[in-house]
């Protein structure tokens, strides 16, 4: 279970640093010539700080042995991480935000699951299986830790 544990919290982890920082440093963020010059440098700081926080995060995942109190650290980075998405899509329209930029924006991913055709936002796409991949995760360090 240990290396289970481990493993997905790799997986969630490059999945808030370098999922973001794939699709963030094109002309769909960093470059977008329609954003304005200050959210360009606040999408870069957003994400290379994601980035920064995930090396510490891998450092102590494949760095702790069996020492599995420090696995809480990356599994609640990751659960912030993924938690701030949440709050941004479930805010949007208090601050007026979008979830794909009309000019530039990653596409909808399109799905077709036995004839039944919708397309849902790439970022939703993305994170709803990964959010719960996180909360498997967390409850993992935590049965390891003897919280549950």
């Amino acid at each position: 279970m240990l290396l289970t544990a481990k493993l997905l919290l790799t997986f969630v982890t490059l999945g808030y640093s370098a999922i973001p920082s794939f699709f963030d440093f094109n002309d769909s963020h960093a470059t977008n010539p329609s954003w304005t010059g200050h959210a360009r440098w606040h999408v870069v700081w957003q994400v290379s700080s994601y980035d920064y926080i995930a090396l510490m995060a891998l450092y102590l995942i494949w760095t702790a042995g069996t020492d599995v109190v420090w696995l809480w650290v990356p599994a609640l980075l990751a659960t912030f991480a993924y938690a701030g998405f949440w709050t941004a899509f479930l805010t949007r329209n208090i601050y007026g935000g979008v979830l794909q930029d009309e000019v530039n924006g990653v596409p909808e991913f399109h799905y077709n699951i036995f004839g039944w055709k919708f397309s849902v936002d790439a970022n939703v796409s993305l994170f709803t299986p990964i959010s719960i991949i996180t909360l498997i995760a967390l409850w993992m360090v935590a049965r390891l830790n003897g919280a549950v």
